[in-house]
């Protein structure tokens, strides 16, 4: 069974079309979505609309909440909130009623899919220090986590009473007896200097995961961004991958 897992594709037609074309022809089983469908690009409905019909199952995260009116979106920093509220704006009346029941966590054959971290998800914390992984791996039951929100691919492994530590982000086959987390960065708006659009796949047979970077037309979806009236940051951003 091949898993690709997607998160974080915050209203990027564009990006998202691309990923699917590339899972399609990596021979994707199932397709497992981390949250934050909607959210600082101009098509969220689409893309939401997009998700419901190729994922096996969807989580919440910040942003799908955010619109919604489900998480307070006081911390977001001006352009993510100007972002979140023209998003809840745009959603018809369905796209909230399936935002509202979207899980935080979802389970199944031994790995956590969850937006933040498997410990308190709906505080939306960040995995960015050795601290924050040790706090996540004490909460995670299973052997596997994949997780988004931060943008920001890594994959990080624990095995038993050992110190957490970093495989790096690109690929990894993993071992019986210890266990991972692993961020598979964002679809539409990818923050770690790469602006191509990220995305993971894992092998449950090999035991293989690999992080796929796949260019999509930024230019047409900076241009949806300004259009709509939304903040010219969030266009700048996806040329910086930042």
């Amino acid at each position: 069974m091949k898993w690709a897992i997607l998160s974080d594709v915050h209203g990027n037609l564009e990006a998202l079309r691309s990923v699917i074309s590339d899972l399609r022809r990596e021979g994707a089983d199932k397709i497992a979505f981390l949250g934050d469908a909607v959210g600082y690009g101009a098509n969220p409905r689409e893309c939401l609309l997009l998700l419901r019909e190729i994922a096996e199952f969807l989580v919440a995260g910040n942003h799908d909440w955010g619109a919604v009116g489900l998480t307070d979106v006081s911390y977001f920093n001006n352009a993510a909130k100007a972002a979140v509220q023209w998003t809840g704006g745009e959603l018809a009346e369905e796209d909230r009623t399936f935002l509202r029941r979207l899980p935080l966590v979802h389970q199944s054959g031994g790995i956590t899919f969850v937006h933040a971290t498997p410990n308190e998800p709906g505080e939306w914390n960040y995995i960015f220090t050795y601290p924050e992984a040790e706090e996540a791996f004490r909460s995670l039951a299973e052997e596997i986590a994949f997780v988004g929100h931060s943008h920001s691919p890594v994959i990080l492994a624990k095995k038993g009473k050992k110190s957490a530590t970093s495989l790096g982000r690109e690929a990894a086959i993993l071992e019986k007896g210890t266990r991972y987390i692993i961020n598979v960065g964002s679809v539409g708006q990818p923050r770690d200097g790469n602006p191509d659009a990220a995305y993971g796949l894992y092998d449950e047979g090999e035991r293989k995961f690999l992080l796929k970077r796949v260019p999509y037309d930024i230019p047409t979806a900076q241009e949806k961004i300004m259009r709509a009236g939304l903040p010219p940051s969030l266009a700048r951003r996806l040329a910086e991958g930042s």
